[in-house]
């Protein structure tokens, strides 16, 4: 019998081969929100090595949504075809596809950031961020304009717009972006929420265009395919978002119809105090899991095949999603079936790469 991180998840109608996931990461390759031959090659090479899932990087579901002028967008009709170019390879692979829709709220109008953190002038481009109050990330942002409520009903049209074109590229989910201080997590969290209207306030009215959007995106997406959310489980600051809120949150978004929530934390406030260490938010998806009684993903700083196999051998989360471990190893997945001693999926055409001895090479002829 498989080892539990290399076993099947089952979502809704969807089966994942195994639990090892490619977290979304933004490439800053894109021009006009165009996926490119960077992104086919990125995201189809860790297809290639194994993974289970593989998630598109937060495509802005509106030009002004963006982070930088190369994020990768899902705001026109014409992104559909290159993007169904990606999901397409990574279903040849055996992997599932999914992608990212976000809005960059207060955090947007920057210089992409090999260029330093620095917000983009007039001349550049640049644009006024939105948000839920005119309250600036930190003085190298944008003061941003804080969203009326024609404003906030635009959002939630161009979440649902953007899962329909989600849906004709051929993903198998969608996840929606409310982590990392962008628009739906500055709606979420009291340091950047100061409205006194029915958007702010009680956890329920701050939380209410997060739901409203979840709404939107599964009366776009059908019944069959799941829908993940991506939170910050907690600020690291006093005062601001936490752990308890992100409990009672999950409750809600499973009410809602959401299949998974994925536990990531910080990024809405400059200068958290942030506790890093080896699978520091893991203890979040852990709480989430158990106490709201939701699938949850494990991010943020996973590194070994042991480390991650113990967190789903441990029913600490159902799912775990790496990043940066990714970058460093393509084939993460391929390398955990060979370190837990599993049979190894190598590609067929990698086979004589397997090592000396494994079933995989075994099945060859040098």
């Amino acid at each position: 019998m498989s080892h539990p991180l290399l076993s099947p998840l089952q979502l809704r109608s969807l089966t994942l081969p195994n639990r090892i996931g490619v977290s979304p990461m933004c490439q800053y390759s894109s021009v006009d929100g165009f996926a490119s031959d960077w992104h086919l090659v990125h995201l189809g090479s860790r297809a290639v090595g194994g993974a289970g899932l593989v998630i598109a990087e937060a495509s802005a579901v509106t030009p002004e949504g963006r982070i930088t002028p190369a994020d990768l967008g899902i705001w026109k009709d014409e992104h559909i075809e290159q993007l169904a170019h990606i999901a397409r390879f990574v279903h040849s692979q055996g992997a599932r596809a999914g992608i990212q829709l976000a809005h960059a709220g207060r955090k947007a109008s920057m210089a992409p950031p090999s260029r330093g953190e620095r917000l983009l002038s007039a001349a550049e481009g640049g644009w006024t961020p939105l948000a839920p109050s005119a309250i600036p990330f930190s003085e190298k942002y944008a003061t941003p304009c804080a969203l009326d409520i024609a404003g906030i009903d635009a959002v939630v049209e161009a979440f649902r717009a953007a899962a329909g074109r989600a849906l004709k590229a051929g993903f198998d989910l969608v996840e929606i972006h409310s982590a990392h201080g962008y628009l739906l997590h500055e709606f979420l969290s009291p340091l950047s929420n100061h409205r006194t209207d029915a958007y702010g306030g009680s956890l329920e009215n701050r939380a209410r265009l997060l739901l409203r959007v979840v709404d939107a995106v599964r009366g776009a997406w059908p019944e069959e395919k799941p829908l993940f959310v991506r939170i910050s489980a907690s600020d690291w600051m006093e005062g601001g978002w936490t752990a308890d809120d992100s409990v009672a949150l999950a409750r809600l978004l499973k009410e809602h119809g959401v299949d998974l929530v994925d536990c990531s934390s910080g990024g809405n406030v400059a200068g958290a105090h942030i506790p890093l260490s080896p699978g520091y938010q893991v203890p979040f998806a852990a709480r989430i899991r158990r106490e709201a009684g939701i699938a949850t993903a494990a991010v943020g700083l996973i590194t070994t095949p042991a480390q991650a196999a113990a967190i789903v051998a441990g029913g600490e989360a159902d799912l775990v999603l790496l990043a940066r471990e990714m970058l460093r190893d393509p084939y993460f997945a391929v390398h955990a079936a060979e370190a837990l001693g599993e049979k190894a999926e190598w590609p067929e055409q990698y086979l004589r790469a397997a090592p000396a001895g494994s079933a995989a090479r075994a099945a060859i002829t040098d």
